[in-house]
Formats: C-alpha cells, structure tokens, sequence
C-alpha cells in the first residue's frame, strides 16, 4: 500500500534536517546558561514597562516574572536577561524543566500534526495513543482503569470525575473530602477546597462534608477519629453521599504527607459503604516512588477514578467500566492540543523508560539531597529554618522563621531576587514550597540552590531586625 501523505511528509529528509537544525541552535543558545545571573541594567525599563503593561490587562503578578522564552532544565531566563532556579515550575507543571531538547522535538512533530487542537469530534491517532500510555502506567500495579477522557486543564480532569460519579451514583449528591484540601477553581470544585477565600462571592453548588487529615505522628489515632467522622456524615445524610475525594499528599494545604494503613482504612470503610474512591493525582503525578500516589501507597485495588495533570501535560480522567458516563455528560471542543498531545507522550515515556522511580530513583535522590541541605541549614540557623522537609517526594515544603504570612512572603521575595523561584503553601503555619524538575536536576543543582537559601535567610533575618529597630 503506498504510505499515508502524512508520513511522506513526516519521513521527508529535509524535515530530519530542520528538526536537527533546530536541536543544534537550542544547544548553543543554552550553552550560556550554567548558572544565576543578575538582570541586565540595559533591559530594566524596557522590562518594567512589559510588566506593568502585563499587570494591567491581567490583574496583579506574584512575582515579576515574564520569561524570554528559553531555559535549561531547572534553569530559567527572564526578560531582563536574569537567569534563576526555577524550583516553582509553573507549579509542577515543568516536569523536565525549561527549553528540554526532547520537548522542543516533541513539540515540533505536533506543530506538524495537521491541527493546533484536537477535540471531541477530531482526534489523530497520537490521541489515542496517548490514553494507552495514561493508562499502561496506572495499571502497572494491578488497578482497574479501562478508560481515559483527555482534557486541557486539572480542574476540568476534576470536574469530569464529579459528573461521572455522581451519575452513577445518583440521587447521591453530596461529596466528602478532607480538611485543608485543594481540587480547583471552578465553581464546583472552589466549593470542595477548604478555603473560604477562594468562595468569597461564589454561589454554593456542592454539598460538601470534611474529614480530618492523617496526623503522621499518630497515624492509629487520625484513622479512628477520621472514620468516626465518615459514619457521622454517612448517618446525617443517608443515601446522599456519593463519593470520597482523597488528595493522597496535600499540596496547597502544606504539603501534608499521606499514609497508606491511614488512606487503606478509609477506602476499604468506602467500598463497604457503596462510595466512589476517586483519587485527585493533578499534582502527585510523577513526583512520588511511583508514576501514581495511589501506587506509592499501595492502594490501586480501591480505585474507581483518577484525575492526571500538570506534569503530564495533557490532563485526564480514569475511570472504571462501571463509571462510563452516558452519552452527553462529557464532551469537549478542546482534549488538548497537539503539540501538548506530542509532548505528553514524551514526558511519560521519559518517566516509562528513565531512573524516576524506587527507592534509588531521580525523585528519591534529588529529596535526599534537599532534605539534607535543609537539616544542615537548621543546625546552623534554627531559629531561620525549621527541622523537617513536608511532603513526599519531589513535593516538598520546609517552614521558615516563625511561620507567618508576612516572613514567608519576604522571604520568597529575596528568594526570587537572589534566584531562586519558589511559592507558598500552608496556612498558620505557611510553608515554602519546592517543586524541581527531578529529572533534569543534578545534586550540584539542589547544593547551589540550598546555598542562596540559606543566604537569604540571613538577610531576610537581618532586615526584619533592622525594621525592628527603627
């Protein structure tokens, strides 16, 4: 049979020839970047005029960040020629980093792949493809997964789930999760995150009932009271719950680490009880011993349905058989675009066939060689930087000063000045957080940025205490 036009042109020798082009300028224009450089004087006002142009059509940036465009792995150049340690990575989103040589690549290939987006109605063969992937990683440990609903964000990967449960499941309408969760920014899932201030002004459109988080210090203690809580909201409101929404590791809320006999407890108590087990993954994906937390935890026969994102590129919801929607409950313009199609695959063969995951792997490494930097961090300034690295994985949080709002955010200030980009997490006490790009970072990576931490906590110490004094 003669070949498809689209592989005549896709085989071309001068497309090889371009694509090779491309792969030798991206390395010489990375070549530069080894490290943090201060912003070019030559550039402020030009920059500033861009950020305070991009603040006014978008609303107020956290930091004054507009990038140039390129990067090298954990490395990332700004638009006044700064280059920092990006340890924030559009919030795990940058799972291999900046300006990655495979993603360029892949990205290429979807540029030439006939749409910018596909969809609900017009899907290529790459989309598909990737569902396989999707799904050969979360059934490598025995889960039951039989399908994938591609999507373009997180939280519609949530919301997707939501409609399939609570088809299945209805009249059940209400939902449990935990204390200091975060599933989203949509109406429904604004309603299913524990913070009032991400509510203020919405109108209700969930019932939603909380459960108390593991305490990993008296994990025994937190299954009863959590149980005890479940069978009260169970007995409140009988027949209307129709599902459990666990946040296997807590990102905004702290990251608070889960733990398996804790999670195991609970599901076994759901499937007892007729309740969807549905596993929210947007950001544990990729960053714990495994590619899922339900895997790192042991736990993949409970699952009904799963939410994917951020590191995976395109987003998804798994689901069971049983938790197939009819027709018309979900369907989209947009499944993702094709470039992110190409990119995705490439991030999940990267983390099929690379040194990610065990107890040897990339994500455990890279978390040993922090966690080491910020205990020998606190043994020289206790009173600066606490004692534990939260978290599991490449998630990661260690709490500064006293904890406040106020320290924390002066702290990632310099922190982003002296170059390195990280954010916040928690509530009383905040948390600084880290999110690396593992898989492209070396341990000299993580050493020289723990070193300009731990040389704006002094500074940040040293200002307080002059403001102190004046």
């Amino acid at each position: 049979m003669p070949p498809l036009n689209a592989e005549t042109f896709l085989q071309d020798p001068r497309v090889a020839q371009a694509k090779q082009l491309i792969a030798d300028a991206l390395a010489d224009a990375q070549a530069s970047l080894d490290g943090v450089r201060p912003a070019n004087p030559a550039l402020a006002d030009g920059f500033n005029a861009m950020l305070e142009k991009f603040g006014a059509l978008r609303g107020k940036l956290w930091y004054p960040y507009i990038g140039s465009g390129i990067g090298r792995g954990p490395l990332v150049e700004l638009a006044d020629g700064s280059v920092k340690f990006d340890m924030i990575n559009g919030i795990g989103v940058h799972g291999l980093g900046h300006s990655d040589p495979g993603l360029v690549a892949a990205g290429i290939d979807g540029a030439m792949g006939d749409t910018v987006m596909q969809g609900n109605l017009q899907a290529n063969a790459d989309a598909m493809q990737l569902c396989e992937d999707i799904l050969a990683l979360a059934n490598a440990n025995g889960a039951a997964m039989d399908h994938c609903f591609l999507t373009t964000s997180g939280a519609m990967a949530n919301e997707n789930a939501l409609k399939m449960i609570f088809q299945k499941h209805a009249p059940a309408d209400h939902i449990v999760a935990f204390s200091k969760c975060f599933t989203g920014r949509t109406l429904a899932l604004a309603a299913v995150t524990d913070k009032a201030a991400y509510r203020e002004g919405l109108p209700d459109t969930l019932r939603v009932h909380y459960l108390p988080y593991v305490d990993t210090d008296d994990v025994d203690k937190s299954i009863r009271s959590a149980l005890k809580h479940l069978r009260l909201h169970l007995g409140r409101h009988k027949g209307k719950v129709a599902a459990v929404m666990f946040e296997l590791v807590q990102g905004e809320g702290g990251y608070n680490a889960g733990d398996a006999k804790f999670h195991r407890a609970l599901m076994e108590e759901c499937k007892k009880q007729g309740l969807a087990v549905f596993a929210d993954e947007i950001q544990t994906f990729g960053r714990t011993s495994r590619p899922f937390a339900y895997q790192h935890y042991g736990l993949d026969e409970f699952i009904d349905v799963v939410s994917v994102g951020k590191m995976s590129q395109v987003c998804a919801t798994l689901y069971k058989s049983d938790y197939a929607p009819r027709p018309g409950l979900v369907s989209q313009t947009f499944t993702g675009s094709t470039p992110q199609i190409h990119a995705a695959r490439e991030v999940l063969s990267r983390m099929s066939a690379g040194d990610w995951f065990g107890d040897t792997g990339k994500n455990a490494t890279i978390r040993a060689r922090f966690e080491k930097n910020i205990l020998d961090l606190h043994a020289k300034h206790p009173r600066l930087i606490g004692d534990k690295l939260f978290g599991v994985g490449t998630m990661m949080a260690f709490q500064v000063h006293d904890g406040s709002a106020d320290k924390t955010r002066a702290t990632l200030n310099k922190l982003f000045e002296n170059g390195v980009i990280a954010f916040v997490c928690g509530s009383g006490p905040y948390r600084v957080r880290f999110l690396p790009p593992a898989a492209v970072m070396t341990e000299q990576d993580v050493d020289a940025v723990c070193a300009i931490l731990g040389s704006t906590l002094v500074q940040v110490a040293d200002e307080l205490a002059q403001k102190q004094e004046a």
